[in-house]
């Protein structure tokens, strides 16, 4: 009974403070010093500092910022630029044309930014005037972006997966290389829906452009050079073994940092624009998990996780049906928080659950990873949302409604790698 006394306390402090518009971080911390005073005999004090000391210092969480900062850089240098012309020349033959740009770009900025919402807005900076300048239906160039911009959380180097390397104790090189086949399967995914579309609507597709031989191709994907070689130095490195996580994230930043100097599109200004930009976004992250850090010990001397495990496996589920019910909550949850706060809120709680049922961790670190980007692209809390309404400027309602196919097309992803889980272990089962 007290265990349910104190569940009910902490979501209606939770919610409280998360209804008054207190930050994240700030919330999980106030929540868990709430539990540790009023429903344990540890001094909430005490066991606060030493806990966010503690996560705070990992040195497996360096990785974090320096991913960050790399895409940044990227974000705010001509190299993002570049991929539009260099990929425009490939995809005209394909139905749907140019709006597989969305896909292929999104795909490859996802792999050196780690992020959704940067991926989103670097890419629609560049594709979004060129694919409206040549006549493409609004919808369908907003939900070809919207949607593959949420790979940018899954593709490595994603920040997201740090976050739950870090949190539920595994190899962020082995997650790394599980989002790979993943990430690859949806983006076929996404281009396959784009031509599907294309053939049902042959009309709604502007022409092609003028055809370019092959020698004028290659002298278009040059601008493609710079990118590529930078997520296959980073990428490279983690999967060859001769850098940790960590190391690659810093020769991710030295290669962006140099390839930008050299085009000589990293000035001061965008150089310290880069710096500010990560340091505030890596404060938020950082304050989050230690916050969460803090609440999870919290719970674990309330003893939250092992009621919730011990009721969850009194209900009997097989492995398949409690996946299913996990996939609900946290598109749920995620309807209201972002996904970072998502996994570090529930992964103490939900790892012994799984674990129990003898699903592997690392697998279920995809399955969440991917139920996670669903969450970019759902209202009220849709990050994705909000950039493409700040870049196009219609209604939250709108874009997630032209979203929603890429929402279907996840939800079918993750019943594929049910059914193939090889898809994620294969290639970390290598290394």
């Amino acid at each position: 009974m007290s265990e349910i006394t104190a569940s009910i306390a902490l979501i209606v402090v939770l919610l409280a403070l998360l209804g008054g518009g207190v930050w994240v971080g700030l919330t999980l911390a106030g929540v868990a010093w709430f539990g540790m005073e009023f429903f344990t005999a540890r001094a909430a004090g005490d066991a606060m500092a030493m806990t966010i000391w503690s996560a705070s210092s990992s040195w497996t969480l360096t990785a974090l910022p320096l991913f960050v900062w790399m895409g940044e850089i990227l974000y705010r240098t001509n190299l993002s630029e570049s991929m539009f012309r260099g990929l425009a020349p490939w995809v005209n033959a394909l139905p749907g044309r140019l709006l597989h740009t969305n896909v292929i770009g999104c795909t490859i900025f996802a792999a050196v930014s780690g992020s959704s919402a940067a991926t989103c807005a670097t890419v629609g900076k560049m594709n979004l005037p060129e694919l409206q300048k040549r006549g493409y239906p609004t919808a369908q160039i907003i939900g070809s972006l919207g949607g593959p911009a949420t790979l940018g959380l899954l593709i490595p180097p994603s920040i997201i997966l740090i976050v739950y390397g870090v949190s539920a104790e595994l190899s962020i090189s082995k997650l790394f290389m599980a989002g790979v086949l993943p990430g690859l399967m949806l983006a076929l995914m996404f281009s396959g829906w784009i031509v599907g579309w294309a053939l049902l609507h042959p009309d709604k597709v502007p022409a092609s452009d003028a055809r370019l031989t092959l020698a004028q191709k290659l002298h278009e994907a040059r601008h493609l050079i710079p990118v590529v070689l930078l997520i296959g130095s980073v990428i490279a490195s983690i999967y060859t073994g001769i850098a940790t996580a960590t190391e690659a994230a810093a020769i991710g930043v030295a290669g962006a940092l140099i390839l930008s100097a050299a085009q000589r599109s990293l000035t001061w200004d965008s150089f310290k624009a880069a710096l500010l930009g990560a340091t505030r976004l890596y404060c938020m992250i950082a304050l989050i998990l230690s916050g969460a850090a803090f609440m999870t010990l919290a719970m674990g001397y309330i003893g939250l996780p092992r009621q919730l495990a011990e009721f969850v496996g009194g209900l009997g589920l097989s492995p398949g049906m409690l996946i299913v019910v996990l996939g609900i909550f946290y598109v749920l949850i995620g309807c209201f928080l972002d996904g970072i706060s998502a996994i570090v809120l529930t992964v103490s709680v939900v790892l012994p659950i799984i674990q129990a049922a003898g699903i592997d961790p690392l697998w279920f670190g995809i399955f969440l990873v991917i139920t996670v980007e669903t969450a970019q692209i759902t209202p009220p809390v849709g990050f994705n949302l909000f950039v493409l309404q700040g870049m196009t400027g219609r209604q939250i309602t709108y874009i997630a409604r032209v979203c929603a196919p890429y929402f279907m097309l996840m939800v079918l992803a993750l019943t594929i790698l049910w059914l193939f889980p090889a898809i994620v272990t294969a290639l970390p089962a290598n290394m």
